[in-house]
């Protein structure tokens, strides 16, 4: 390695140099942006820790961290916390392992006690990092005509989401956060989850612009019963926060929304539809394989600094099964009041 190399914090007048490497770099996805930095800090009120590798005059290397501190779910170190991916990028290997020291150098002066980086793809695992794979994404890519794109997913699906064109479903792209964000939270309440802010969809629209759009499914009766707020990045689009009402189950609406923005993705020039990650084994999980989707597990790496073992911060872990059955049975009103308090560390 040159020894010209140096790691820095990331300055505001950097921002543009730092996006520009990651959308230059082969694994360089939507969640590496700076962007982030505005949405996690003002939304959810972590502090950012950007560390990049420079030599000379260029970058060579960047690694996003946010740190997370709760009395309740612990002290952390992450990259990238809400994404789906994270992790360093770099030209080589040896700068990434520079940036990844400097990262637990830092985990360690912070005294967190733990440091997760959410990788895009697999890194061989040396120490003081280990591998977690709890998680797996789904990618499918898309084709054109609409009947090709059809017959690219599993039958059984297929024939649910022609159900689905049965039940004079219909649909509108036109950017709506707010209804979006209304049909999420009532999605994730059911589920036993609390919710995120009601700012966070309007403040990544208004960060990443026409890269972030929402598509919303309505009834016969022209009621919103689905909706989803996806990403737009290089080739792929990614729906990333989607839901619906209690009557999207019958509907079929959800899955009548999913195919309806793998159409629009493709008029739009996208070729990868990247449905996001989901904890294995999980109902979510379950439903993406029935797409028929190309399965790919998440090789996050984890360190422990003050720990002593892996959080478990997973809605399957026995010990918050009554928290979730009580969190299904709030009224709206009170989740989305209470949920922003709790969701901002269970990113």
């Amino acid at each position: 390695m040159k020894q010209d190399l140096t790691i820095r914090a990331l300055t505001r007048k950097a921002h543009n140099l730092w996006d520009h490497y990651v959308d230059s770099h082969q694994h360089g996805s939507f969640f590496h942006l700076t962007g982030w930095i505005h949405v996690i800090q003002d939304v959810f009120g972590h502090q950012p820790h950007y560390l990049f590798a420079q030599q000379g005059d260029q970058i060579v290397g960047v690694l996003p961290l946010f740190e997370q501190k709760s009395l309740l779910f612990g002290h952390a170190l992450i990259s990238t916390p809400f994404c789906v991916y994270g992790g360093a990028l770099a030209d080589q290997d040896d700068i990434r392992r520079e940036l990844e020291n400097a990262a637990y150098d830092l985990a360690c002066e912070l005294n967190v006690d733990y440091i997760e980086l959410r990788d895009s793809h697999e890194h061989p695992c040396e120490s003081p990092w280990f591998r977690h794979c709890h998680h797996a994404t789904f990618k499918n890519t898309l084709a054109l005509p609409a009947e090709d794109l059809l017959s690219g997913i599993k039958r059984k699906q297929r024939a649910v989401i022609r159900h689905a064109q049965k039940n004079n479903l219909s649909w509108e792209a036109k950017d709506n956060p707010a209804l979006c964000f209304e049909l999420y939270a009532e999605s994730v309440r059911n589920l036993g989850t609390p919710v995120f802010p009601p700012a966070l969809f309007q403040t990544l629209k208004d960060t990443f612009g026409s890269s972030c759009e929402t598509l919303v499914v309505r009834d016969v009766h022209g009621q919103p019963v689905s909706g989803v707020l996806s990403f737009y990045y290089k080739n792929q689009v990614l729906p990333y926060y989607g839901g619906g009402t209690q009557a999207a189950r019958d509907l079929k609406s959800n899955d009548f929304m999913y195919y309806q923005l793998m159409l629009l993705a493709k008029e739009r020039g996208a070729e990868l539809f990247d449905f996001g990650r989901s904890k294995i084994n999980s109902g979510a999980y379950h439903y993406k394989k029935h797409w028929g989707m190309e399965e790919q597990p998440l090789h996050y790496r984890m360190a422990l600094v003050r720990a002593k073992r892996p959080p478990n911060l997973s809605p399957n872990n026995p010990k918050y099964r009554y928290f979730i059955r009580a969190w299904q049975n709030l009224p709206m009103g009170l989740s989305k009041q209470i949920g922003p308090m709790l969701s901002k560390y269970l990113g």
